[in-house]
């Protein structure tokens, strides 16, 4: 599903060029769950931003079902972006004003889903992360842990190929990050691929295979 062949990816700081990535070579296939490791730095966000097509690597060549990625054009990358990969975030981004269902139309509307087939999908998605009771409720009115399962929901109500989870539970205390975890491994259990960015040593346990990037290298890659 995904393949990498010696990415880098320097970044200029006035006068200074920094090697965030030098030469990172990898290959994750359909049905993993794969934390990504390493300490602040260390170029783990820059490896998830870039298979995450958030970002373009400086050489190297990045593989996404057996497409290259550097050919493909901005529309066609924005396309995957909605449709193929999903994306759970520390910090929830949701819209404020809007319910749970709301924040989990987005991509829907973005995709063009016609708003019945819409709301059916929004609907079923949040029954499925647990929250059907709570489907009229901005964010404000939910605790952490429901205001990340509507990120997961949303992140997942269009089906996508690979789910990213950048510190998912950095914000959570440790009885509704651990619920939250329970989450991801049910999804996957399901065939969900998930990709999770954390530094933190037993979250990384609750997934299948664990990536240990330091200095922009590749340090560990074990299957658990």
């Amino acid at each position: 599903m995904i393949k990498t062949e010696k990415l880098t990816r320097n970044f200029c700081m006035g006068a200074q060029t920094v090697q965030a990535l030098k030469g990172i070579s990898l290959d994750v296939e359909s049905g993993e769950f794969v934390s990504i490791m390493g300490p602040s730095g260390s170029g783990k966000t820059t490896l998830m931003n870039i298979i995450g097509c958030l970002d373009s690597p400086t050489s190297g060549q990045y593989f996404l079902n057996n497409k290259a990625v550097d050919d493909l054009s901005d529309d066609e990358l924005a396309k995957i972006r909605n449709k193929e990969i999903g994306f759970v975030f520390q910090s929830f981004h949701l819209l404020a004003r809007n319910s749970a269902l709301n924040n989990v139309l987005l991509p829907l509307k973005y995709a063009g889903t016609k708003k019945e087939e819409a709301y059916e999908l929004a609907n079923k998605v949040l029954k499925r992360v647990g929250l059907e009771d709570r489907v009229n409720h901005t964010p404000a009115e939910l605790s952490g842990g429901q205001q990340q399962r509507v990120a997961i929901a949303r992140a997942l109500v269009n089906s996508p190929s690979i789910l990213f989870a950048d510190e998912p539970t950095g914000n959570l205390d440790t009885k509704t990050g651990d619920e939250v975890m329970n989450l991801f491994k049910e999804l996957n259990d399901n065939g969900q691929t998930i990709i999770l960015i954390t530094h933190e040593d037993e979250i990384a346990h609750k997934s299948n295979r664990i990536i240990n990037i330091k200095d922009g290298l590749i340090e560990s890659d074990i299957k658990i």
